[in-house]
């Protein structure tokens, strides 16, 4: 697992997801190096990378340009490039082109997570996986909710990650965002 600071970041463009996440997200999607993942809002490219290490392919859409072009920018720093396929666009134009997949990772939706598992669940070979951060409390009922309307039964796990820093008396804790990371099997 890559540290946070080793990602180059932009104001305007979410991530990268916090290393602890990420290796939670990682564990939580049992890839291997014959899965294809699709993933859904590449931010800086933390999720992108980790799946990218362990993955035979990665397709990574987002809608944001300056995400893909940052994205692209930290894959190379990685030399992970030639495994991930950036895809500029919304995902509700895109998911539907993109050849069989084994893992849908769902980190941005702009709003449209239930349409975006809907087609992305056509598309998802039997005994795939699909996973959901959240930090928004509506995105995480919303995933529930979606998954179970897909006939999958999802599990949920809040994740609260605090960092310490040491200081003269001690050590002072700092809390991150709480993540919540919603995952479901097909066919299980």
């Amino acid at each position: 697992m890559n540290d946070d600071f080793k990602f180059l970041k932009l104001d305007d463009v979410p991530g990268p997801t916090k290393e602890e996440v990420r290796c939670l997200v990682v564990c939580k999607s049992g890839v291997s190096n014959d899965d294809v993942v699709l993933e859904i809002g590449c931010g800086t490219g933390g999720l992108t990378s980790e799946f990218a290490k362990r993955a035979k392919k990665v397709y990574s859409i987002d809608k944001n340009p300056k995400a893909i072009s940052l994205t692209s920018k930290n894959l190379k720093l990685q030399k992970l490039d030639k495994k991930v396929e950036l895809i500029p666009g919304d995902a509700l134009d895109v998911i539907d082109k993109i050849p069989k997949f084994d893992i849908l990772m769902v980190g941005g939706s702009s709003g449209d997570l239930s349409q975006i598992l809907k087609n992305g669940f056509s598309n998802l070979n039997e005994n795939g996986r699909i996973i959901i951060t959240a930090i928004l409390l509506e995105t995480r009922v919303d995933a529930i909710k979606s998954l179970q309307k897909l006939g999958l039964s999802p599990y949920i796990v809040d994740v609260s990650i605090s960092r310490g820093k040491i200081i003269e008396r001690g050590t002072m804790m700092y809390a991150q965002n709480p993540v919540a990371i919603i995952y479901a099997f097909k066919g299980k």
